[in-house]
């Protein structure tokens, strides 16, 4: 350095002006030029000295620093360095020096040029705020590819085996394809540095098959140490390493046989050495995407479900065509509705529904899975898989002394998984097989046993069965049987209570307690139980003959819940005070027997038999009590049947005989007869016999101890109908203004319903002309008559005129409507006025005309004379 010193002396009042002016510019002058001498001096020295000191660091153990070597210094030029970090120390190094990461805070380097141009010393302050971190750039120990799922595989080492302490890392890497180098994919990846050496891996799955185009990989990092204060900065990019398919003269067309989810993306590419002219997707066409070379790609986008056979891709060149297929779908939906159960305790059922359609099927269907997590073990399911919503199955066999499992059922497919779970006791779920073998055998004619045959091991738990017990034209009965199950399977029940003679069908299920599921129905077992006397007499009537001379004995077939079997015969026999007369076996299904009897009081028995034994015997008496004071009463229809009523009668000490028949039969009248207890006072008579239309006799009887008393006797109808004939009629008598008509009564065969009266109709009127054809009271040239007193047979119809044609008709009417009509034409006689009319005319007309003939022939005359006159 140099030290100049200027004396400058102020100027003197006394010298004029232009010297002052002069004497200041020197003076600034002066002062220029020592000022550029200065800096010329001190830029010279910064030359001759080191400058620019810049530190870094790769592993943040060790700074690299260097620094601007001075002018005039040769390659090779040696330096002093010396720094305190604790303690003082120098290095003689050429052109850099490697440091150990100093201590936090700031600190002093010195460095000495060991040259010939002087003693100039650089001093730096260095911090680790001036250190710049910037790691060695990555290697890429390994780049493969899968080909068959388009995935790249990366490998590299952390190298942080060289750093001191746990750091955070950013890995970058990119992904660049064809020969351009188009950048596809960059991406970061975050570690840790955990003092040792780390391999680590990276993969990535192409848009693109990697066999459409040569792919590229490189990475770089970025170490964040929240320790180190200094600057950070991305490592150089590692050298990049490529992955390229070779292809052989088969194959060229990628992917083969991708499953893809439905609504993807895809490329598809064809490698090949001809020129692609078009490619389509079934029956689309898609636009070309070139690659390298005269490969091609197209880009399909959200693509549908395929058929069962897949989706066609197919490139055309020149004269060939090379293709792929693809297989869109879903994953497995999650299993549905998984119950798991048992049927014997042996061996467990699971069911589930797939849910959704996968479409997949084939080698690409869902495959199932069902796992038992305590016991670790499991059983796999298979199948291909149709695009319907059925349930599936698997067995898993139960271990002994296990009762509560819990399942896991996986499925699987290419494009997924899923799964369901369901921890079950089995001994609380168990669905019984059907039961089999079921086979009846006699306890007594009313009670069997019933045996079957239910297969499973239910020894530890108890059953319930259901027994149904069905019989013809009865409502069919359940009886519930609780039992202890047990090993062999077999099992049986009494059933009592049942009728004897009578066909049964049987069948039963069974379910377990806990209730969770009744077993399916066993097939029907048919049975007839043994036969038993007879529980009751045959229902008896008895009528005499017309004659009076013979007692008429019927009975009704006993029902098959009283017969208790079949019946063989009948015993009739007939008491009095002084002999028993029993007529011989009567066979069945003859139900009538006839004795000669007096009128003298008897007691008619009558027994059912059959191959166990006698029926108790039903006895009449076959007296009957006169009654004087009897009519004949019209009874009332109720739905399909009569009602009769009755007043109570404390005398009537058995039952009341209902009894009926078609008002057309002979005696004696028996169709049907019916009893009802003596406290009754109405009943409703219904028969499939009955038939509209048909008149019946109704015939109520009440019982006394000494025999049956007719009390009341009716007549009606189940439905009445119109009659189906008109009254016959005759003309009794005739005059000038009246006519007598007398009708004869309806049969009551074809009378069909009580009478209620006849329409007698009446107009003027020719044979050949007169068309009545709407009897229609409104009509004023039609007269009606109604006679609703139907014991009149005769009508005088007056206020006619004499002479004159008349058209008469004849109806007759029931509640059921009106009958056809009978109808005839009459002529009144002549009145006395007229008949001296008749007379006068004919004579008037008889002068008449002899008059006018007399002047006829006069004039004739006249004119026969003026005509020959005139001749001549």
């Amino acid at each position: 350095m140099m030290d100049i010193s200027l004396c400058l002396k102020r100027p003197s009042r006394m010298g004029d002006s232009k010297r002052m002016r002069m004497t200041s510019n020197f003076q600034w002058l002066l002062l220029t030029v020592l000022l550029l001498y200065l800096m010329n001096q001190v830029n010279s020295q910064k030359k001759r000295t080191p400058r620019d000191l810049k530190c870094i660091t790769n592993n943040l153990q060790v700074w690299d620093c260097s620094w601007r070597a001075p002018s005039g210094a040769g390659h090779g030029a040696a330096y002093e360095v010396c720094f305190e970090n604790g303690s003082h120390s120098c290095y003689r190094l050429e052109k850099n020096i490697k440091l150990p990461a100093l201590l936090p805070g700031d600190h002093e380097i010195t460095i000495n040029p060991l040259h010939d141009f002087g003693n100039f010393i650089s001093k730096f302050t260095l911090n680790e705020k001036n250190v710049s971190l910037i790691p060695d750039a990555p290697e890429i120990l390994d780049l493969s590819a899968d080909f068959s799922t388009s995935t790249l595989h990366l490998k590299w080492n952390d190298k942080g085996s060289v750093f001191p302490h746990h750091s955070n890392v950013i890995w970058e890497i990119k992904v660049l394809r064809k020969k351009n180098m188009e950048i596809v994919k960059l991406v970061t990846h975050n570690t840790t540095l955990n003092g040792r050496d780390t391999v680590h891996h990276w993969s990535w799955i192409s848009d693109m098959p990697l066999e459409c185009a040569t792919h590229y990989v490189g990475i770089r990092c970025y170490i964040d140490d929240p320790q180190f204060s200094g600057r950070k900065e991305w490592s150089d990019w590692s050298p990049l390493k490529n992955i390229s398919w070779s292809p052989d003269s088969q194959t060229k067309v990628f992917p083969q046989d991708r499953v893809l989810l439905v609504g993807s993306d895809i490329t598809v590419c064809c490698v090949t050495q001809e020129k692609v002219l078009s490619a389509q997707i079934g029956s689309t066409y898609c636009p070309l995407i070139h690659l390298d070379g005269k490969n091609v790609a197209i880009k399909i986008r959200n693509i549908s479900a395929s058929e069962s056979s897949g989706t066609n891709v197919v490139f055309s060149v020149e004269d060939n065509m090379f293709g792929t297929v693809i297989f869109a779908g879903y994953p497995p939906d999650i299993p549905q509705k998984l119950n798991c159960e048992t049927y014997d305790l042996k061996e467990i059922i699971c069911t589930w529904n797939p849910g959704r359609p996968t479409f997949l099927v084939g080698p690409r269907n869902t495959s199932y899975t069902l796992f038992e997590s305590f016991s670790g073990k499991y059983v796999r399911f298979k199948r291909v898989e149709l695009p319907t919503n059925e349930s599936y199955q698997l067995f898993f066999q139960m271990l002994p002394n296990q009762e509560i499992y819990n399942f896991t059922l996986n499925a699987r497919n290419p494009l997924g998984q899923s799964e369901s779970t369901l921890l079950v006791n089995i001994t609380e779920k168990v669905h019984p097989h059907i039961p089999t073998s079921v086979k009846v055998k006699d306890i007594s004619s009313t009670a069997v046993t019933l045996s079957w045959h239910l297969p499973g091991s239910f020894a530890k738990i108890k059953l319930l069965c259901q027994i149904e017990i069905n019989k013809t034209n009865s409502i069919h009965e359940l009886r519930n049987v609780t039992m202890r199950g047990i090993e062999n399977s077999s099992y049986l029940a009494a059933l009592d209570k049942l009728n004897p003679y009578t066909i049964y069908t049987f069948r039963i299920r069974c379910c377990t307690d806990p209730f969770w599921k009744w077993s399916k129905w066993s097939n029907e077992k048919q049975y007839l139980t043994t036969e038993a006397i007879p529980s009751k007499g045959p229902d008896t009537w008895r009528e005499w003959s017309s004659d009076g001379k013979n007692l008429i004995i019927y009975w009704k077939p006993l029902p098959i819940n009283e017969a208790n079997g079949k019946i063989l015969s009948y015993n009739v026999s007939c008491s009095s005070d002084e002999e028993t007369q029993s007529l011989s076996e009567i066979p069945d299904p003859q139900h009538k027997a006839e004795i000669q009897l007096d009128k003298n009081d008897y007691i008619i028995s009558v027994v059912a038999k059959n191959s166990v034994g006698s029926s108790p015997p039903s006895k009449i008496a076959s007296m009957e009590i006169p009654n004087d004071d009897l009519k004949i009463e019209q009874a009332v229809r109720m739905g399909n049947g009569i009602l009769l009523t009755w007043n109570y009668d404390p005398n009537v000490t058995c039952d009341y005989v209902i009894k009926w028949c078609n008002s057309s039969r002979s005696e004696p009248c028996l169709m049907d007869w019916k009893k009802v207890p003596s406290n009754s006072t109405e009943t409703i008579i219904e028969s499939d016999q009955f038939r509209p239309g048909v008149r019946y006799n109704f015939f109520v009887y009440g019982c006394r101890n000494q025999g049956y008393q007719l009390l009341r006797s009716i007549i009606g109808y189940v439905e009445e109908l119109a009659p189906v004939v008109a009254p016959n009629f005759t003309v009794e008598d005739t005059s000038a203004d009246s006519i007598l008509v007398k009708w004869e009564e309806i049969p009551v065969e074809e009378l069909r319903g009580f009478l209620r009266g006849y329409l007698f109709y009446f107009e003027k009127g020719e044979r050949d002309t007169s068309k009545m054809r709407v009897l229609e009271s409104g009509r004023s040239d039609i007269k009606v008559k109604n006679i609703t007193d139907i014991s009149q047979k005769t009508l005088r119809i007056a206020d006619l005129q004499g002479k004159t044609s008349y058209h008469l008709v004849l109806r007759a009417y029931t509640d059921g409507g009106m009958g056809p009509e009978k109808s005839m034409f009459v002529v009144t006689k002549e009145n006395s006025v007229g008949l001296i009319i008749a007379i006068l005319i004919p004579v008037a007309v008889a002068v008449i005309v002899g008059v006018v003939t007399s002047i006829l022939c006069y004039r004739k005359r006249e004119w026969e004379t003026v005509l020959l006159k005139h001749w001549k």
